[in-house]
């Protein structure tokens, strides 16, 4: 069994974070391996309220969360284009699923994914009316909170050969590209997989939710964000060109869009 992914790929000032929350991320059951990246849990009881702010992953949530003035719900949150911020205060939790980048599609088989890109809508919007916030939040043991998951997202599964296979197509591809760092452009990425431009972007629309571009250029971020706070000294002319910009200003721009600093600030 693979143990989910240790790094911290999107979460700004993760030492801040971390040592204002317990996080932890937990494998799903072996069904929804396939299609679930990992479950997150959170939990906090803070003194002073504090901000925290995600660069999102090109891929679906659902968040089961519960905050201190009202009580738990769930959502659906779709690839966020912008700069996620939460405020967090006084005691809460959250239970979130991380889809891979492809693989929602299979439990809302009639909905493309782009129908929750940079959107949160509430869990009955996907589902239908559900009790599942309360059985996901309310057991205090961890194991307990990820069987709850687990015991909701099983049954939910509804995979007919197209959809599985073309979902395990855009899986693929989007790993590919999560990975690869010699894919500079969509282009010659389509080519080398047998695809039109045209028939990609279908796919990716359907599918993951935003474009095979878009997904390209928020990894290259993701990238520059973690180098930028490793504290290690960041040659930022030759990180640009390891990622396939064309010039250090293009890597600027885009980190300095994405979380409002340039990345030498960011580091800092």
């Amino acid at each position: 069994m693979a143990a989910p992914r240790r790094d911290t790929r999107g979460i700004v000032d993760a030492p801040g974070l971390f040592t204002r929350v317990r996080f932890r991320r937990r494998t799903p059951a072996e069904p929804l391996r396939p299609y679930v990246e990992h479950y997150w849990l959170i939990d906090w009881d803070l003194s002073q309220p504090y901000a925290t702010h995600v660069v999102p992953h090109p891929c679906v949530n659902l968040v089961f969360q519960r905050y201190a003035d009202r009580p738990g719900f769930g959502e659906v949150a779709g690839v966020g284009l912008e700069l996620f911020e939460q405020k967090l205060a006084g005691r809460g939790r959250v239970c979130g699923v991380q889809f891979r980048p492809g693989g929602f599609r299979p439990f809302t088989p009639e909905r493309p994914a782009t129908d929750w890109t940079d959107r949160r809508l509430p869990l009955a919007a996907a589902f239908g009316p559900t009790d599942a916030a309360a059985a996901v939040l309310e057991p205090d043991g961890e194991d307990a909170r990820v069987a709850a998951l687990d015991a909701f997202l099983t049954p939910l599964l509804r995979v007919g050969p197209r959809t599985l296979a073309q979902a395990e197509l855009a899986m693929g591809l989007a790993d590919r590209i999560r990975t690869d760092r010699t894919i500079r452009r969509v282009a010659d990425f389509a080519r080398a997989e047998g695809l039109s431009v045209r028939a990609l972007q279908r796919l990716f629309a359907g599918y993951v939710g935003v474009s095979p571009k878009w997904m390209l250029l928020r990894y290259r971020v993701h990238e520059a964000l973690e180098r930028a706070a490793s504290g290690a000294e960041v040659d930022w002319a030759a990180l640009a060109a390891e990622l396939g910009y064309s010039d250090q200003a293009h890597l600027v721009r885009d980190v300095t869009a994405t979380v409002g600093v340039p990345p030498t600030a960011y580091a800092r």
